[in-house]
């Protein structure tokens, strides 16, 4: 195997990802880089669509592509590794290019990814259910995550709770759902920001900007989640 070819294996930090030049266009979210193309033509998303998939296939390394009407979202992850690779940031490189070629501009900020959680004091107990509910598998190397290999369904996650005192002071072992929403870093502020405007609550930013815990009116907690904050 050539130099270039183990380099290619090697997993990249995220701020190994986000130092490296040329990617201006795209946004890190849950190890993996992202971005949206604005066509606004279906024509001329789909021409991009295809010179991306001839690309790709002369690199032997293939984005996941979601062509909507008006814009292209696209992913990017060395999937044989788990996760970032030189692979990836020279594909996003080229990606970028042929968009400018086309005449697309990108809007990385517009992206994000969902991840449901529920609190538990014992995952074990009812991962297999919500696995065979929800038709998901178990992730490679982390045993409270459930994924859709498809990327069609958002990833569930299992956070323990204290039985002792139960979860942020709630009754013992009680169980409740949460969203964790992936922004990219550069708009979390403005997120957290919106959703107080709109009748929120930051419930704690200890954690930022790794994430943010909120509240709605009723007592509902979410996090707005970055890459940043995590290493």
């Amino acid at each position: 195997m050539s130099a270039r070819n183990e380099a290619d294996k090697v997993v990249l930090s995220d701020r190994e990802v986000s130092e490296s030049e040329g990617l201006d266009d795209w946004r890190i979210l849950l190890g993996a880089l992202h971005t949206r193309f604005r066509t606004r033509h279906f024509a001329t998303g789909l021409q991009l669509v295809n010179r991306i998939g001839a690309a790709a296939e002369e690199a032997n390394h293939h984005p996941d592509l979601d062509l909507r009407y008006g814009h292209l979202n696209v992913k990017l992850v060395s999937h044989d590794v788990g996760g970032l690779t030189a692979r990836d940031v020279r594909m996003a490189r080229q990606i970028s290019g042929l968009a400018a070629e086309e005449g697309v501009a990108a809007d990385p900020t517009a992206v994000q990814e969902l991840e449901i959680a529920l609190d538990t004091p014992d995952h074990t107990a009812i991962k297999p259910f919500w696995q065979a509910l929800l038709g998901l598998r178990p992730h490679p190397s982390l045993d409270i995550d459930l994924t859709d290999p498809n990327g069609s369904t958002p990833s569930l996650w299992f956070q323990r709770t204290d039985s002792a005192t139960g979860a942020d002071g709630d009754e013992p072992d009680r169980m409740r759902f949460h969203l964790d929403i992936t922004v990219p870093h550069d708009v979390a502020e403005q997120r957290v920001a919106e959703a107080v405007a709109a009748g929120g609550t930051l419930v704690s930013d200890d954690r930022a900007p790794a994430f943010w815990v909120l509240a709605d009116p009723d007592g509902n907690k979410a996090c707005v989640c970055t890459w940043q904050g995590r290493e």
